[in-house]
């Protein structure tokens, strides 16, 4: 009997021990539900957005598509016959925008060594010669009354193919040798494949039994301009898939890769337009023309603003100092110039503050070199971001700094350094750093950058090796000026 009675408080034992357990897995069980449904839920939602961007992308693709094919047809009951000369501006104004960009390819490649920017250069400088000559003999034909207007000018379809091919050529240039080993070779190397280029393209076209001519009772007028088509078009892809490569790296694409994907697109559009051209000078072949002229002005805008961008970029690196973002001594002795001039003129002081980091020999010893370039980069952030607009902070060289103080006097400038201090000491991280500083002030301590310059460091000196570096007895620089 107590066996029994035993026993089934061991059973109970066991149900109420096994309760909490059986919760538990049926707690698990659901949040496992839970997060499945959730997931399908958020995966269902994202499918749904994704869904609508590619109904909304295809759907505009589809409108913009079935407006350019209304506007060629459209333009195809339409002439310029009466007044030939736009055309012929039209290919003026693109073969001096052709020079201009090839002359500034050509710089760009002296001063960046850019292969790319070879081929540009060359492909669009034989581009304008071709069309140049084209003109010529145009004009002549025009002026004899002897111009056959269904006929295609060869030298329209060697151009523009030449520099579709050049296009996918610097793209493969540069998708395989991304970096000059040996420069001079492979320069050579570019010259070669321009003029291959070159060659083949004009033979193929030169090489035809008979010259184009355009075919009025097809919708296509001019199939062959499809083959050049094709090629800008692949050639906008490639461009589109560079510039999403770069934003991938966490690399911002410079303007002149959208330039150059605008143009590449400008030209299919182009050559898509001359498809339908059933003569010279209708609809569909003047916006053919005025399409082009549009891309080479968008190229040489692009190169010109990229090439005012890497100007600038060599401006900045040649008056700041790489490692604190300040300005450099070059750039120190220039404000110095300035400012004397105009304190000159206005009979107003101004200051400098030359400051001196306390133990970077012991902070790189003790936390390494690169600690000691962090703390560097601290002194320079709290030059920086704790001085007005109109001063200049400087790392003088090694671990001095400077610092411009227009329209301030010696005061003022004891109670800047006092500041800067006092924000170094409220810093956390570790090292803790501070600084000593030596003033001078104009006129009274020099008229020239050096004299100043040698001022403050005179006083920088007395404040350093007299040990009166600590915020406590900052009251006491105006003793060491």
């Amino acid at each position: 009997m107590s066996a029994d009675l035993a026993a089934e408080k061991g059973h109970k034992l066991a149900l109420s021990a096994g309760w909490p357990c059986f919760f538990g897995s049926l707690g698990d069980f659901v949040g496992s539900w839970a997060s499945i449904s959730g997931f399908l839920g958020s995966s269902r939602q994202a499918l749904c957005a994704r869904s609508f961007r590619w109904r909304l992308l295809f759907a505009t693709a589809l409108t913009l598509v079935t407006l350019l094919f209304a506007a060629i047809f459209y333009s195809r009951q339409i002439t310029v016959a009466a007044s030939p000369q736009a055309y012929l501006y039209l290919e003026v104004g693109g073969t001096l925008l052709c020079y201009c960009y090839a002359a500034n390819a050509l710089v760009r490649f002296r001063g960046t060594h850019d292969r790319t920017a070879l081929i540009f250069s060359f492909g669009f400088a034989i581009s304008g010669i071709i069309e140049t000559m084209g003109y010529f003999g145009f004009n002549e034909a025009l002026n004899a009354g002897t111009l056959v207007l269904s006929k295609v000018p060869v030298g329209w379809m060697v151009s523009r193919t030449l520099l579709a091919v050049l296009l996918l050529a610097a793209l493969a240039v540069e998708r395989y040798m991304p970096t000059a080993r040996k420069p001079s070779r492979e320069t050579a190397a570019v010259l070669l494949v321009v003029a291959l280029a070159a060659y083949l393209t004009s033979a193929a076209f030169l090489a035809a039994p008979a010259a184009p001519v355009a075919n009025s009772k097809n919708i296509l007028s001019r199939p062959w301009d499809l083959l050049p088509a094709a090629l800008y078009l692949i050639a906008a892809v490639c461009f589109r898939l560079r510039i999403k490569s770069e934003k991938d790296k966490k690399s911002s694409a410079n303007l002149l890769d959208y330039s150059l994907l605008i143009v590449a697109s400008l030209n299919a559009i182009c050559h898509l337009f001359s498809v339908f051209s059933r003569q010279l000078f209708d609809g569909p072949f003047f916006l053919a023309e005025l399409s082009k002229t549009s891309s080479y002005m968008v190229m040489l805008a692009g190169a010109l603003l990229d090439q005012a961008r890497l100007f600038e970029q060599v401006r900045t690196m040649a008056v700041s100092d790489p490692l604190t973002g300040l300005a450099n001594y070059r750039r120190l002795i220039s404000v110095l110039e300035a400012e004397l001039d105009r304190s000159r003129r206005t009979q107003r002081p101004f200051s400098i503050v030359l400051l001196d980091m306390d133990g970077l020999k012991t902070v790189n010893d003790r936390y390494g070199h690169l600690t000691g370039s962090r703390a560097l980069v601290r002194i320079g952030k709290v030059l920086r971001n704790h001085s007005r607009a109109i001063d200049t902070p400087a790392r003088y060289g090694g671990d001095e700094f400077a610092l411009v103080l227009p329209e301030t006097g010696k005061d003022i400038a004891t109670r800047v350094v006092t500041r800067i201090h006092e924000r170094l000491a409220a810093e956390t991280e570790a090292p803790a750093l501070s600084v000593s500083a030596g003033v001078a002030a104009f006129p009274q301590d020099g008229d020239t950058p050096e004299k100043l310059l040698g001022s403050a460091d005179r006083a920088l000196y007395i404040m350093k090796h007299g040990g009166r570096s600590s915020v406590q007895n900052l009251a006491r620089i105006a003793a060491c000026l």
